[in-house]
C-alpha cells in the first residue's frame, strides 16, 4: 500500500496566514481605491457647486443665499436659500439644483457674504459694486494666507466628516482646524489631508465672478 502524506498543522497555518495576508492587503488597496475615489466625487461637486454659483450670479445679479442646515431632508425650506437665516449654512442645493449630500453623505457648508446675496435694487443689474470687497478667508496648515477678500465659500467635510451636517440636520462635532471650517466666522483652513484634517474647501473668486457680471452686463 502506498502512503500519501498531507499537510502538517504547521505547514497549513503557514498557507492560511500567506492567504490572509494577500487577502488583506487586496481589501487594503481597494479602501484606498475607494476612498481615492470619493474625494476626486467631492472635488468634481465642489466644481460644479462653483460653476452654480456663478450661473445663479448671473442670472440673478447675486449669489444664493445659504439654506438652514438644521432643517430635515424633505421638511420645508430644506435645501432652500435663506437670506434672513445669515451669512453661514449649507450650499442651498435645491435652489442651484445640486446633489444634497457629498459622497460620505454629508452636506456641504456654506458661507455667502451678504454684500454679494442682496437682491439689486430698483434699476440695478447686480446687487453689489466692482468696487465691493469680500471679507472670507483661507488659511494654510502654516497660518498664511491662501487666498482673501472671498465673497463665498464652500465646504466638503471629508471622509471623517467632522463639523459637518446631516441630512437629519444634526452637526457632527468639530475641533482643531475642522472646527474652523464649521463655526460661523470668514475664516477657513484648506491644506492636503492629514490624520487630523481632511476638508476640501473650494471659494468663488471675487474677480471671475465680478468678471462673469460684467460680460452679461451686469456690472458695472
Amino acid at each position: 500500500m502506498k502512503r500519501c502524506r498531507g499537510y502538517s498543522l504547521i505547514e497549513l497555518a503557514i498557507a492560511l496566514g500567506i492567504v490572509g495576508l494577500l487577502a488583506s492587503t487586496l481589501l487594503i488597496g481597494l479602501a484606498a481605491q475607494r476612498e481615492a475615489a470619493d474625494y476626486r466625487a467631492a472635488q468634481r461637486q465642489l466644481d460644479d457647486a462653483g460653476e452654480a454659483l456663478l450661473g445663479f450670479a448671473i442670472t440673478y445679479g447675486r449669489l444664493p443665499c445659504p439654506a438652514r442646515p438644521g432643517l430635515v431632508s424633505g421638511q420645508d425650506g430644506a435645501g432652500i436659500a435663506d437670506c434672513p437665516a445669515g451669512e453661514h449654512g449649507v450650499l442651498p442645493w435645491v435652489t442651484l439644483g445640486l446633489p444634497e449630500t457629498d459622497p460620505w453623505g454629508r452636506r456641504l457648508t456654506y458661507y455667502a457674504q451678504a454684500e454679494f446675496t442682496a437682491t439689486p435694487t430698483a434699476g440695478a443689474q447686480a446687487g453689489f459694486e466692482l468696487e465691493t470687497a469680500g471679507k472670507g478667508k483661507v488659511l494654510d496648515a502654516a497660518g498664511q494666507t491662501t487666498a482673501e477678500e472671498l465673497p463665498a465659500i464652500v465646504v466638503s467635510h471629508g471622509r471623517r466628516g467632522n463639523g459637518a451636517y446631516l441630512a437629519d440636520g444634526r452637526q457632527l462635532a468639530a475641533s482643531g482646524e475642522e472646527a474652523e471650517n464649521a463655526d460661523a466666522d470668514t475664516r477657513f483652513v484648506a491644506h492636503p489631508p492629514s490624520m487630523e484634517f481632511d476638508d476640501l474647501v473650494a471659494w468663488v473668486v471675487p474677480g471671475v465672478l465680478k468678471a462673469r457680471l460684467v460680460a452679461v452686463g451686469r456690472l458695472p
